[in-house]
């Protein structure tokens, strides 16, 4: 397997788990921290946005209710294996006006006739949040059962559980694959010896279409880059639950503090003068916001499918699979993901 993000992690833990040989092989395998990478897992937030997504069917739906239940079942099986992933329960979506608000509430009956414990909340609960300037008589929807988790503690959990389990993990960079008769030969840079598996899951974002161009595989990907802010607010924040205004991310952290992000941008470079309007969110910051102290800053680059729905999930070829292009929501579709990989494989063996 090839990449270092929380997709790569959670497939080759779940593998190992199923009795799979697993090695995974990227320049980040043996962790990071989002000062070193610029990948998209090292720059998430870990936003857990299923059951109020605005779509009712089709592969994306199911993909996130997927990937929800697994979610969790892995952070309770994780959790009894010693390597817990710190979560928060439920996420409130802020209304931006009246038909965005209408919007949200048809949206609650229809999730609630599905029986998701989906509820509105009132202004006068949003006043006690200190959120800022919301438009008058505007409310919310929380999802009791979204959330968040710590992107950086479940990758740290899958490596460490899956060590345990016999992953090997390399930390070189993949330079060509080769096919062979019967599976596929991985050349890297720092080695004279390819590594030769039998099935081979290329899970590594951008970096995953020039591994596979010189095989004949063109990817619509196309780079967008994520910036967040971990922020100190003079009086700690008491949320109960992570909160999304406009498209932009606020996670409460322990001891009171909060990170606040979005995916801004197309591109590899970052414009520092975006982050600003980020923090000032859209003119409406509350003064706590705009006075709180930047503890630091980070970024990270997500695939972003051009023409295809996300992610791209495909067989390419005899046991060639691929994974990629999740854009914002790698955190989320990883379990759906690795179930889809591992499933390609199983499937294969069975009908052998």
């Amino acid at each position: 397997m090839i990449g270092g993000g929380i997709v790569a992690l959670a497939t080759a833990w779940l593998l190992q788990r199923h009795g799979h040989r697993v090695q995974l092989i990227a320049p980040d395998a043996l962790g990071t921290t989002p000062q070193e990478s610029r990948s998209g897992s090292a720059a998430a937030l870990g936003v857990l946005m299923a059951h109020v997504f605005h779509r009712s069917k089709g592969r994306a739906w199911r993909l996130r209710q997927t990937s929800l239940g697994l979610w969790r079942r892995w952070r309770q099986e994780l959790s009894e294996r010693g390597c817990p992933i710190p979560f928060q329960a439920g996420l409130l979506l802020l209304a931006r006006d009246p038909d965005d608000q209408k919007r949200l509430r048809q949206l609650q009956e229809q999730r609630q006739a599905m029986g998701f414990p989906l509820s509105w909340w009132e202004p006068s609960q949003l006043r006690e949040l200190e959120l800022g300037d919301q438009p008058e008589g505007m409310g919310g929807l929380h999802s009791a059962q979204d959330g968040q988790l710590d992107p950086l503690a479940a990758m740290a959990a899958f490596r460490r559980d899956g060590l345990r389990c016999g992953l090997q993990l390399s930390g070189e960079r993949v330079v060509a694959l080769e096919r062979r008769p019967a599976g596929w030969r991985i050349h890297r840079r720092s080695a004279i010896t390819p590594v030769e598996v039998d099935w081979l899951v290329v899970a590594a974002g951008l970096a995953s279409e020039a591994l596979l161009r010189p095989l004949g595989h063109q990817l619509p990907l196309q780079p967008v880059l994520g910036q967040c802010l971990e922020l100190a607010p003079a009086a700690p924040i008491r949320w109960p639950c992570p909160v999304v205004w406009q498209g932009l991310n606020l996670v409460p952290r322990p001891g009171g503090g909060l990170w606040l992000g979005a995916t801004l941008e197309p591109g590899e470079q970052a414009d520092p003068s975006l982050l600003e309007p980020m923090r000032q969110l859209g003119g409406a910051a509350p003064s706590w916001l705009r006075e709180a102290t930047v503890i630091r800053r980070w970024q990270g680059l997500r695939a972003r499918p051009q023409g295809q729905p996300a992610p791209l999930l495909e067989k390419l070829e005899p046991g060639l699979l691929l994974l990629s292009g999740h854009y914002r929501n790698g955190v989320l579709l990883a379990p759906g993901s690795a179930q889809w990989a591992l499933e390609q494989i199983e499937g294969f063996l069975t009908c052998r």
